[in-house]
């Protein structure tokens, strides 16, 4: 579920990209631009990790009621989706179809 972003599609060129590493390495030297990008990674693992563990445990919280209602919710939300797009079945028929 990673979503990679086209540089050019976020109206970054080649220049400009060259012109942002150039700022990083004189701001923070060559040696820790490595240190600093892992860095960034394991940041960006551990966030992830927690929002998605307070997503479960906002789950876990929940009563029974909550999830009875969260489901009754879904169902009706299907069943809008299926009277929005009838299949074959629940077509009323024409008379093109006898």
């Amino acid at each position: 579920m990673t979503a990679v972003v086209n540089p050019m599609v976020a109206g970054l060129g080649p220049t400009e990209l060259l012109i942002i590493l150039g700022v990083l390495i004189l701001l923070f030297g060559a040696k820790k631009l490595p240190e600093l990008a892992r860095g960034s990674g394991r940041a960006l693992r551990i966030f992830k990790a927690e929002t998605k563990g307070l997503i479960d445990d906002d789950d876990e919280s929940k009563t029974e009621e909550q999830k009875q209602i969260d489901a009754q919710n879904r169902a009706a939300e299907a069943r809008t989706v299926e009277s929005a797009h009838p299949t074959t079945e629940q077509r009323p028929s024409t008379d093109s179809d006898r």
